[in-house]
């Protein structure tokens, strides 16, 4: 390695360093301001840092800027425009402009609107995020930013969590402010995303129309071992996959992306790399750009990256864990326990918080995290349930009985907890085991929401959490602020609220059976498909939560809703017609020619000895009862898929997806997967999951 880590850590980022260096002093004052107060820049600052920003650009070989921009897709957006001006003696001048840099005009009309805007209303805005670092890719300035219509509602992923952003900034310092602290200008959610993925052979995966169309296998009989030795999981790296990730890190430090954790996950083929945290708009912003260089680099290697939730079925899917926490411009980490009466209580009010606003929105929660492909994985033993429920640990869950109830907490020799007045334990150790079957799980001082899908944007799990928690704390600012005997209204409030919202928490097995039941005894919702967590989207309350701070507008809504129920019912027919294709085009011709050569074969076998032949004929009639069966599903499944596709009004369809289509296609896999085994290698019509998952 000729450079040194340090060196090579964020070279391609026109981060904070470089603007100190180029900006004159004043400029990059203003900027910072600008910056922190969330202010507009002015013409003349945008030139300012517009021509050092493309200066910068130029010396690392840049002939183009762009604004990358995250539309409803999911999914980051590009349209590249050259440095390159004319000049009146017929030469070119590089140039860009603080108007270019701050804002630039989109072709909206072919990225998803849910019906916020006519298809012919092509004009749409990018707008320059400054609080997200700009970034050179591939010989390309890539420049952050916004994207909203020409009525200015939000097309993407960013407006709506920087809105959400600020509604729990205000409140949260509402809450500090009630303690006393007067000194915190700013709060702000961290995020740390844990990335996993499958690395196959590219050849393999050039020769599945599945992978190449659908991104996950849609048929596939196990082979003979799968992942139940346990042996892949924190095993030895195979040399292919080191140099693998030994580029990856590279490649995302350039980027300044703290990549930090790789090692091998539980199924074969399976890795995970997990990043240091950092403020949740640049580390969703650096998500889907690890994404993206994930699949890049695997190319180079001769792989192919799956970042697809449920890639093979029998083996474990891959999620992406969003540890969530608070933290001031001070650096005190708001869901840590302290060691004063006073942090305490402030741990607990936060705390109560969450677990309030879990409570009061696991419908939002479950609906953040719904997709397609999410929904293979979700209540499998690889992941959590649908249902979501809150894991806070024995120790934290005694701590509030005790507040509760009055009982003594055993641990502390049978004292008993108050508000205020006792020294909690410390959690940042790790006190408690950690609970991998929770959706959402305290970890000592963060909060691990374990449900996120692989493949998925984590823009909109943030966008929920800090905009339900901010309505919870500013419920209790409100209650609080004003009041004559702070510690009594404190101690009241949290025994109230976590006495009225206790159910959400269990500490249990969520792969157990029986938690479903008990779930249901408790009010909790279970909604296992993306139709059956879109049906509460549009709830009352849901609606005026995020229209009461901004994150959303009503419409807003209303688009997000049309466009999730389009792509659900888009990507299973993407599936559908895939699965057709596979069935007719290469399971049964495959079939077709194993029958003729072993019918030929028993036919000759007759003919020279006299014997019967019976395994061959055995063998050419069990094919042949498959096929017909298959061709039997493969019909019906065609039949309910054009139903499907008939309906107009998207629930209908995406809920006929789900509760026909999805069945149908299980049943046509189940007759495929039994016929593959008897293939055998000569007749296979395409990789197998023995080829895909052990020769890496």
């Amino acid at each position: 390695m000729s450079e040194s880590i340090p060196e090579l850590f964020a070279c391609n980022v026109f981060n904070d360093t470089v603007m100190r260096e180029r900006l004159p002093k004043d400029s990059y004052k203003a900027l910072k301001k600008c910056i922190k107060d969330g202010t507009e820049l002015t013409i003349d600052l945008a030139n300012v840092v517009a021509n050092a920003m493309k200066d910068w650009a130029i010396e690392k070989g840049c002939t183009h800027y762009t604004h990358w921009f995250q539309p409803l897709t999911g999914v980051t957006a590009e349209k590249h425009e050259s440095f390159i001006n004319p000049t009146k003696d017929g030469g070119i001048i590089m140039e860009f402009s603080g108007k270019e840099l701050i804002k630039d005009e989109a072709d909206g009309s072919s990225f998803p609107s849910g019906g916020i805007r006519a298809t012919f209303e092509a004009r749409g805005y990018t707008a320059w995020d400054p609080t997200s670092f700009a970034f050179v890719k591939e010989g390309t300035l890539c420049i952050p930013t916004a994207f909203c219509s020409y009525t200015g509602e939000s097309l993407d992923k960013k407006i709506p969590l920087l809105r959400s952003m600020e509604a729990i900034n205000k409140q949260a310092l509402r809450i500090m402010r009630l303690f006393g602290n007067t000194s915190c200008q700013k709060v702000n959610t961290t995020v740390g995303p844990e990335q996993e993925y499958f690395l196959v052979d590219k050849n393999l995966y050039n020769q599945r129309k599945d992978l190449i169309f659908c991104k996950r296998t849609l048929f596939g009989a196990l082979p003979p071992k799968g992942q139940e030795m346990d042996d892949h999981y924190y095993g030895t790296i195979q040399p292919r996959i080191v140099e693998y990730m030994h580029d990856l890190d590279r490649e995302l430090w350039k980027m300044g992306i703290y990549s930090k954790t790789k090692h091998n996950e539980v199924a074969p083929a399976q890795h995970e790399m997990a990043p240091i945290f950092t403020t949740t708009n640049l580390a969703v912003d650096q998500n889907q750009l690890t994404m993206e260089i994930m699949k890049k680099v695997a190319l180079k290697h001769g792989l192919y990256c799956l970042l697809s939730e449920k890639p093979f079925e029998g083996v474990n899917g891959s999620g992406k864990h969003n540890n969530w926490s608070l933290s001031t411009d001070e650096g005190q980490n708001l869901l840590d326990p302290g060691d004063t009466p006073e942090e305490n209580a402030q741990f607990l009010l936060f705390l109560t918080a969450v677990i309030k606003a879990v409570d009061e929105y696991q419908d939002m929660l479950r609906i953040s995290i719904a997709s397609a492909g999410n929904d293979h994985r979700l209540g499998a033993n690889e992941a959590p349930p649908a249902i979501i429920s809150m894991f806070i640990g024995s120790e934290l869950d005694a701590v509030l009985e005790s507040i509760v109830t009055g009982k003594p907490y055993d641990k502390r020799g049978k004292q008993r907890m108050e508000v205020g007045v006792n020294v909690l334990p410390r959690f940042s150790k790790d006190t408690t085991d950690r609970n991998r079957t929770s959706p959402f799980a305290f970890t000592g001082n963060k909060f691990e929401f374990r449900s996120c899908g692989s493949a998925l944007s984590i823009s909109t799990p943030n966008v929920v959490l800090n905009t339900v928690v901010a309505k919870e704390l500013d419920d209790f600012a409100t209650e609080l602020e004003g009041v004559a005997d702070f510690k009594s209204a404190l101690t009241d409030l949290i025994k109230r609220e976590i006495t009225n919202h206790r159910r959400i928490i269990f500490n249990g097995n969520g792969y157990d059976d029986a938690w479903i039941k008990e779930a249901e005894s408790r009010g909790l919702l279970n909604l296992p498909t993306t139709p059956d967590a879109m049906e509460h989207y549009l709830d009352k309350k849901n609606v005026e939560v995020f229209t009461k701070y901004g994150v959303y507008t009503k419409s807003e809504m209303k688009s997000h809703y049309e466009v999730k129920l389009e792509k659900y019912s888009q990507i299973l027919n993407i599936e559908v017609n895939t699965m057709i294709d596979m069935i007719y085009k290469d399971i049964l011709p495959a079939a077709a020619s194993y029958m003729h050569d072993f019918a030929e074969t028993a036919s000759l076998i007759q003919k020279v000895t006299g014997a019967k032949a019976s395994a061959e004929t055995s063998l050419v009639k069990t094919m042949s009862d498959l096929a017909d069966k298959l061709v039997k599903e493969a019909e019906l499944l065609a039949k309910l898929h054009a139903e499907a596709e008939g309906k107009k009004d998207v629930a209908k369809q995406a809920r006929l997806y789900a509760d026909k289509v999805l069945p149908q296609m299980a049943a046509a896999r189940a007759v495929a997967d039994k016929m593959e085994p008897l293939l055998g290698e000569k007749y296979k019509p395409y990789p197998n999951y023995a080829d895909l998952l052990f020769r890496v």
